[in-house]
C-alpha cells in the first residue's frame, strides 16, 4: 500500500504545490472562507469525489466511499482559515490580501486533505468503509468552527467513529511528524476583569478610591489564589496580558480593566476554577469598597488524543516513513477547536514537520514570515492516506 500512496503523492506534488500555493497567496479569515470553500469543492469535482458544501456556511465535507461503505467510517479534517496578520515574506504567492495571512498552515492542512482526497479516490478499492472529508471554517475564532459542525450533524449521517488532523509544527524539520497520546493541548479561556472605583485628584487621594491601586492588589491575589488551588500533575496557565486605566499623573481614573488568559488540560478543575474565581474576585472588591467583578469569555476545551487510535497512527506512520522520521510530542499549552471533535469521538491530531534551516524556513506560526518547506506537503498528504486506510482494517 505504501508504494501505491507514495507513486500517486509523486504524480501529484505539483499540484499539492499549487493548491497550497493558491491557498496562501488568497486567504480568508475566520467564517468568511467564501472562495477558499468554491476552490476546495472545484478540486473535489475535478476528483469526482461527491460533497456537500455550505456547512457550517463556509464549510465542505466530502466522502469516499470504499467497497463495503456501511462497514465502518472515520473522517480527517482540515481547517482552512486565516489570520488578520501583514505577511512579510517575498515569495510568488505571497498573500495578495492586504493585512490577511495563512500564518498558521491552514493552507497546508487544506493542501494536505486535497492530496489525501485524490490518493483515496485512485484506491478507493483498496479499502473497506467510508471516509469523510471535513475542510473546517472557522478555527482561529469563537466559537470555532468545529463546534458548529458538529451542531450541523458533521459527525453524522454516516456516523464517525475516528477522526484524525495535522498540524504544521515549525519546530520540527520537514520529513518528520509527531504525536502524544493523551492529554496534549490546553483549554483556553478569556478573561475580562473590571474595577470600578472612585475617581478624582491625584493630589487628594482620600476623596477617591483609587481602582487602580485595587486592580494590582487584585492580580497578584488572584495569582496566588488559582495556585493555591491548583493540582499536581495539572499544568495550567493563569496570567493576564492586558492593564488599562485611562487616568493622568494628576488624575485617578474611576474605571480599571485588565484581559488575561487561563488555560488547563483539566476540563472538570477548569469549571470548578471558574465557578471559586467569580466568588472570590466579588468578595474582594466588596471588601475594598469596589464594584466591578468578572467576565469569562468560555474557549475551546483541552484537546485529548485517544490513546488507542493515536497509537495506532504513530504505528503506521513508523511504517510510511520509517522509525527515525516519527517523535513523541510534549504537551502543549496551546489550544486548538479540534478538541470539541476529541470530545464526541476517539481522535488523533498530530504534528507535521515543516522547517529547513538551510532555507531559513523557521519562523512560528502567526508570525508574518512564517512559511514552509513545501516536501512537507508529499509527507502530509501521504501520511493522512496511509493513516486513512491503515484505520479502515
Amino acid at each position: 500500500m505504501q508504494p501505491k500512496i507514495k507513486d500517486i503523492i509523486d504524480l501529484i506534488y505539483d499540484s499539492l504545490i499549487e493548491w497550497r500555493e493558491h491557498i496562501h497567496a488568497y486567504p480568508e479569515l475566520s467564517f468568511k472562507e467564501i472562495n477558499t470553500s468554491s476552490y476546495i469543492a472545484s478540486k473535489l469535482k475535478d476528483m469526482g469525489v461527491p460533497y456537500q458544501s455550505g456547512v457550517a456556511d463556509t464549510g465542505v465535507v466530502a466522502l469516499i466511499k470504499g467497497l463495503n461503505p456501511d462497514k465502518k467510517c472515520i473522517a480527517l479534517r482540515a481547517d482552512i482559515d486565516a489570520l488578520p496578520i501583514l505577511e512579510e515574506n517575498n515569495t510568488s504567492y505571497k498573500s495578495k490580501i492586504d493585512g490577511v495571512m495563512h500564518a498558521c498552515g491552514h493552507d497546508v492542512h487544506t493542501a494536505c486533505l486535497l492530496g489525501a482526497a485524490k490518493v483515496l479516490s485512485e484506491l478507493k478499492n483498496e479499502f473497506e468503509g467510508t471516509i469523510k472529508l471535513i475542510f473546517q471554517p472557522g478555527e482561529e475564532l469563537l466559537p470555532g468552527g468545529a463546534s458548529l459542525m458538529i451542531e450541523e450533524g458533521v459527525l453524522e449521517n454516516p456516523k464517525v467513529e475516528n477522526i484524525f488532523a495535522l498540524h504544521v509544527f515549525p519546530s520540527m524539520d520537514v520529513g518528520t511528524v509527531g504525536f502524544k497520546t493523551g492529554k496534549y493541548m490546553a483549554s483556553c479561556d478569556e478573561l475580562y476583569i473590571s474595577v470600578n472605583g472612585k475617581g478624582g485628584h491625584a493630589a487628594l487621594p482620600d476623596q477617591s478610591n483609587n481602582p487602580i491601586m485595587v486592580m494590582a492588589d487584585l492580580l497578584t491575589s488572584m495569582v496566588a489564589y488559582v495556585d493555591s488551588l491548583s493540582q499536581v500533575n495539572s499544568p495550567y496557565i493563569f496570567t493576564f496580558g492586558k492593564l488599562e486605566a485611562k487616568g493622568a499623573t494628576n488624575v485617578i481614573p474611576k474605571l480599571a480593566k485588565a484581559e488575561g488568559t487561563f488555560r488547563t488540560m483539566d476540563e472538570e478543575w477548569r469549571l470548578f476554577v471558574h465557578e471559586k474565581l467569580n466568588t472570590f474576585i466579588n468578595d474582594f472588591l466588596a471588601s475594598n469598597g469596589m464594584k466591578g467583578g468578572l467576565s469569562i469569555k468560555k474557549g475551546y476545551p483541552p484537546l485529548i488524543n485517544d490513546e488507542h487510535i493515536t497509537n495506532n497512527a504513530f504505528n503506521s506512520a513508523v511504517e510510511y516513513l520509517g522509525g527515525e522520521k516519527v517523535e513523541t510530542m510534549d504537551i502543549r499549552m496551546t489550544s486548538e477547536d479540534f478538541s470539541y471533535y476529541s470530545g464526541e469521538v476517539p481522535a488523533c491530531f498530530f504534528r507535521l514537520g515543516v522547517r529547513n534551516k538551510d532555507l531559513d524556513i523557521v519562523h512560528g506560526v502567526h508570525h508574518p514570515k512564517f512559511d514552509i518547506d513545501k516536501r512537507a506537503l508529499k509527507v502530509g498528504a501521504g501520511i493522512m492516506a496511509y493513516i486513512a486506510i491503515k484505520a479502515m482494517n
